[in-house]
Formats: structure tokens, sequence, C-alpha cells
């Protein structure tokens, strides 16, 4: 990261999360730590939860390339199955990226993150094009559920050892994160958008 010149975020901007290094995060388990964040964002009086938002990314293929990972040192991308990230619109007016498996700033403002990280749709095969289920975090709170079964092999062994809490469960379910991951506008929670329309609904520069 020496060298490297990544957007500053806004003087005004008091970060919604504590530092990187004191957020709750387990390797591989995206859709929890961002979970875990939505849970502390609610119990701070610092912003509103509805503010906030966890944008799934994915596509029908499970394949997608985002750059600037800290799982791909150098300028090649990750091919994740999908990623999760927090997307804090704020009320002033510029919406910021919370990824805690980057290499940009945490948090990182909402365009520097689209502009590094996901690059443009223009120079990726129709198949790796990213797509994008974004969940008010209180819904997300409220209704995400996984047992983690996805993280185990046939023979039942951790593919990566899972997070010390227990599972996060509802009332109604104890697994529906591929309702989360899927991209089908019908399934599960949220709204789901191309990168176009993503970029088109909370840049900053659309104002």
């Amino acid at each position: 990261m020496e060298g490297d010149h990544f957007p500053a975020t806004a003087s005004w901007y008091q970060p919604a999360s504590p530092p990187r290094d004191a957020c709750v995060y387990s390797s591989c388990y995206c859709e929890e730590n961002i979970w875990k964040l939505c849970q502390y964002i609610q119990t701070q009086d610092r912003y509103p939860l509805e503010e906030c938002y966890a944008v799934f990314i994915s596509n029908e293929r499970k394949m997608i390339p985002i750059w600037r990972q800290q799982a791909k040192p150098g300028d090649g991308p990750v091919i994740w199955d999908y990623h999760v990230v927090l997307l804090h619109v704020s009320s002033r007016g510029q919406s910021f990226i919370y990824d805690l498996d980057t290499v940009l700033p945490f948090p990182c403002p909402f365009d520097a993150y689209v502009e590094e990280a996901f690059r443009s749709d223009d120079d990726i095969h129709p198949q790796f094009r990213r797509k994008f289920r974004v969940v008010r975090a209180d819904s997300y709170l409220k209704h995400f559920a996984s047992d983690r079964s996805h993280m185990k092999d046939p023979s039942g062994n951790w593919r990566q050892p899972p997070p010390p809490y227990p599972c996060i469960e509802t009332g109604d379910s104890k697994m529906n994160l591929d309702d989360f991951i899927s991209m089908n506008p019908e399934v599960g929670w949220g709204a789901v958008y191309t990168l176009s329309e993503f970029v088109h609904r909370f840049s900053s520069k659309n104002d």
C-alpha cells in the first residue's frame, strides 16, 4: 500500500464504525462481518441505522471480479462468488463504502471505491458483470440467518475457521444466505441493481 495515493475521506465525516482493526472480523465470512457492523451502528447514536445498507455483490454465475482486495496483492482482481460491504448514505449528501477486505481506506468515499474496486462493466465479459442487492441495515439485522453450512466441505470440515460467536438466526430461519446472494429480484429482501444503476442511485456525482 505504500506509495498508493488513496482518496481521503471527507474531513467532516466521522466513521460509523470502529477502526478496521477493532471491527468484528472473520476471514471469508463477509456477510457476518457486515451484519456485526450493522449491529454496532444500531447500538451507537452517531448515525441513524436507516442511512445504512448491506450490499451483496454477485451475479447469476457467482463469479465477480473486485479489485483492491487484500486477498490479491497487486493490480489484479479477486474473483469472488459473492462479497458483502456496508453502504452509508450520509444525510450530508455523500455516500461511503465499508469493506473489511479492501486495501482502500475504511471507510472509502463511494465514488472512489466504485472507480478503484469495481471499475467499469465496459471491459468485463458479460458473464462476470456484477449485480448488487441493497438491503436496509434494519431489515438485514431482522431477517438474515446463516448456519455456516456453506463453509463446510463434503466431509463436514470447515473450509475456513468459523467466527467465535454463535450462528446468526431468526425466529423464522436458521439459513437464508442464498436468498441474499441471489440476484433474482423476485427473491429475498432489498432491491437488485446493475453496476450502472447502483452508481446512479448512490453516487454523489448525481446530486
